[in-house]
């Protein structure tokens, strides 16, 4: 198969190319702020230039995705908590990656099949084999337009280097013997070489981006690759009716033992003889993992595992199923429960309220399966998917460090009691709820000092490049800074 450029491909060459120069600039020169959004903004409208006249599919799941990925760079600006800040240098790519094969993949080609993320892949391996193609036909081209006495002289000139190497060695070791001066201009020239070092460095960066930028998006626009799912020989894994009702009763006999037994444990707001609140709560997180990785697991697996049930025995497995998901749901809000006892005896920390929140999201994830058993159309994965996407750019948004701190200064107010260190070590949001705290309560042991020692180092909060700019970092420099002590 021929290899053929356009004109108009290598005009999306070259804004690749200052795409990439975008992306070295956002990610590899400070610590990134508002700079991923600004990528984001430049990455998308190269995208939809190169894509004006491409018909999209899979559009109104697109758009979610978009909205995410927006949410998700955005929130580098707004806010800096550091688990977010890690995680999302690997979530937002993938997302990207994700949402441009699906709007330019095969309308009739289904996102929630496995068959999709062999698609992903396909179209990943295919950009990085078209660039590779693309970098040796544009060597070819450059062959081709160069001629032979061109590359005479270069090797005369190459020569002539080679023949002046001594002679040159000899004369600048008398120059410099005679004058300290050019002795001293000659010193600068390593530190000159680092200089062209860290810039080929960065060149060779932008070189990679430029080519996958170009590759991928050359593919997703040029060849649109149809996944036939063949039929294979293997039959389908299915789990025999009555042997999994079997296993269902056992379990939900336990269940209903368990929960009709330790009600009152679960739910009275009290502590056995012999357990502290760390113990309660740890107990109750090892309830939670139980339900996520257990109840919810065979859930799943029943439910896609015995389609083939008919009748009476598929009423009784649905039933099964409906109880095993009650179960759950009463263990899960015990463990919710005892979280709340935990914080309200020794405050609120990050790890505590994402805790909670993702035990809400099993809430959720729990009511929809509960729904599913009986309604066989609906699609557990799709909902999974969709539920876990939204969740995430939620907590994201809503900036956990902020309720945090809301809530230790509310636990303040009524009890006396704060963690100024754990606030201290927070994102920039836990030092200007002690600015706020020490405005009002200016008498609490060790708050003052702390505010001192921190106001001493606030150029750290400084964005010292527009990289790095932030909006919470720069909120609580001003406020640092204003601060009378």
């Amino acid at each position: 198969m021929d290899f053929k450029v356009e004109r108009g491909d290598w005009l999306f060459f070259f804004l690749c190319f200052l795409t990439a120069i975008v992306a070295e600039e956002a990610f590899f020169n400070d610590q990134i702020g508002v700079s991923y959004f600004v990528f984001i903004t430049v990455f998308y409208l190269m995208v939809f230039w190169r894509f004006r006249k491409y018909s999209f599919s899979h559009q109104r799941f697109g758009y979610l995705i978009l909205i995410v990925i927006w949410l998700l760079a955005v929130s580098y600006y707004l806010y800096d908590a550091g688990v977010f800040y890690a995680l999302n240098i690997l979530i937002i790519p993938a997302l990207v990656i994700f949402h441009l094969v699906l709007i330019t993949a095969p309308k009739k080609l289904e996102w929630s099949r496995l068959v999709f993320i062999l698609y992903i892949f396909k179209r990943l391996i295919d950009g990085i084999r078209y660039s590779a193609i693309f970098i040796k036909f544009a060597s070819k081209l450059g062959q081709r337009n160069s001629d032979k006495e061109r590359n005479e002289v270069w090797k005369k000139v190459l020569i002539g280097v080679l023949l002046s190497v001594p002679i040159l060695f000899v004369i600048l070791n008398l120059l410099i013997s005679a004058d300290t001066q050019f002795e001293r201009l000659l010193s600068k020239i390593p530190d000159l070489f680092n200089f062209k070092g860290e810039y080929l460095f960065r060149f060779i960066v932008i070189l990679i981006y430029t080519f996958g930028f170009f590759g991928f998006l050359q593919v997703l626009l040029k060849k649109n690759i149809i996944m036939i799912q063949k039929e294979s020989d293997l039959k389908p894994i299915r789990m025999d009716g009555v042997i999994t009702l079997t296993v269902l009763i056992l379990l939900d006999l336990v269940y209903i033992l368990f929960v009709a037994v330790q009600f009152k444990y679960f739910f009275s707001g009290t502590l056995d003889d012999g357990y502290t609140y760390a113990e309660y709560a740890r107990r109750g997180f090892f309830e939670l993992l139980f339900v996520t990785l257990i109840n919810l697991s065979v859930v799943t697996a029943v439910i896609h595992l015995t389609k083939h049930a008919t009748g009476y025995l598929k009423k009784t497995i649905s039933l099964a199923l409906t109880i095993l998901v009650l179960s759950s749901g009463v263990m899960l809000t015990s463990a919710f429960m005892r979280l709340t006892m935990y914080e309200d005896a020794y405050g609120f920390t990050f790890t505590r309220v994402l805790a909670h929140s993702f035990m809400l999201f099993l809430m959720v994830i729990f009511a929809y399966t509960l729904v599913r058993i009986w309604l066989e159309k609906l699609s557990l994965f799709r909902f999974y998917f969709l539920a876990a996407l939204i969740y995430y750019a939620g907590i994201n948004m809503i900036n956990i460090d902020r309720i945090v701190v809301d809530q230790n200064i509310a636990r303040y107010e009524t009890t006396g009691k704060i963690d100024i260190q754990y606030l201290n070590s927070l994102s920039s949001t836990g030092l200007i709820g002690l600015i706020e705290i020490y405005e009002r309560k200016p008498d609490i042991p060790g708050l003052k000092t702390l505010l001192q020692q921190q106001k001493m180092e606030k150029e750290y909060l400084k964005s010292k490049s527009w990289q790095s700019h932030n909006f919470t970092r720069g909120k609580a420099y001003k406020m640092l800074e204003e601060l009378e002590l």
